[in-house]
């Protein structure tokens, strides 16, 4: 497994986590669990945004890991 193709499982594990925590946000009536989710979530979607970036970055160097 190549390094592009490991950052981008990454990436969708990560996704996959920030989604759960919105859902348990959602789905919870206790105010200090739902303020936890959300922060999170919130942290969660940073790291998205970063890693994202890397995968851009992957991707201008090395074309050919483009859509994997």
């Amino acid at each position: 497994m190549t390094v592009s193709s490991q950052v981008k499982t990454t990436l969708a594990s990560l996704k996959s986590a920030q989604a759960s925590l919105e859902t348990f946000a959602l789905s919870t009536q206790n105010q200090e669990a739902k303020n936890l989710f959300t922060n999170a979530a919130q942290q969660t979607q940073q790291i998205v945004q970063q890693v994202e970036s890397r995968v851009q970055q992957l991707e201008n160097e090395e074309p050919q890991y483009k859509g994997f």
